[in-house]
């Protein structure tokens, strides 16, 4: 159980990782543009990067060189049916019940991604609108995470003090978002990455909210 509880007002939600277990379907998706485009299976340290960051920055970190990033890059928009690859995203265990939780205490909840795209098919498919107060993707900002604009966007949109917003992620990305906006950071199933507390339960988060607690069975 923690220790620190905090008045938190606003939850901020990373998706891949947090939300849904979506390592599967992102290495089914860049494994077929890289043997598409001609090249090998992606690495694990490329599976790694690219789970992390948005699709164009994948690209580009996938394809050296202007040519080959901009092929890719046409590929993607003409070949390639992103909502297809939402069947193989496994939701994370309680995450509904902790939401459900969070919207009876009036917190606010929202989502901040370096998604595009997909983001919408994945709302849609898994019938997240109710759930959430707001979704931001990298389409809705000019700079995507690690940059705070994501944060502040939500922040001036629901007039919230950053004191009083946590943000869950599981990635470095998201830690340094978190960082770089002044919000608290909680760790969901990275216990490597420095942060102000760990779950690895969505209803562990109850835990570090004031007048909380609410264990998974």
């Amino acid at each position: 159980m923690a220790t620190t509880k905090w008045k938190i007002d606003c939850v901020i939600y990373d998706c891949d990782g947090v939300l849904f277990d979506s390592l599967e379907a992102n290495r089914r998706l860049y494994n077929f543009i890289a043997k598409s485009m001609g090249r090998g299976e992606l690495t694990e340290e490329e599976i790694k990067y690219c789970h992390t960051h948005t699709v164009f920055e994948s690209l580009k970190y996938m394809f050296k060189g202007p040519d080959m990033e901009k092929k890719a890059v046409d590929f993607l928009k003409n070949q390639v049916q992103l909502a297809d690859y939402i069947v193989y995203l496994k939701m994370e265990p309680h995450l509904l019940d902790a939401l459900d939780i969070l919207k009876s205490r009036g917190i606010i909840r929202a989502i901040s991604t370096n998604r595009t795209t997909s983001m919408k098919h994945i709302m849609d498919r898994y019938n997240l609108w109710g759930y959430f107060d707001m979704v931001v993707t990298a389409l809705d900002v000019a700079n995507p995470k690690p940059h705070p604009e994501s944060v502040e966007k939500i922040i001036e949109s629901f007039n919230v003090r950053r004191e009083n917003i946590l943000f869950i992620g599981d990635s470095e990305v998201d830690r340094q978002t978190a960082v770089s906006s002044g919000v608290k950071f909680i760790s969901y199933k990275n216990i490597e990455l420095p942060c102000d507390g760990f779950i690895d339960d969505h209803l562990l988060l109850m835990d570090f909210l004031l007048d909380g607690h609410s264990s998974p069975e």
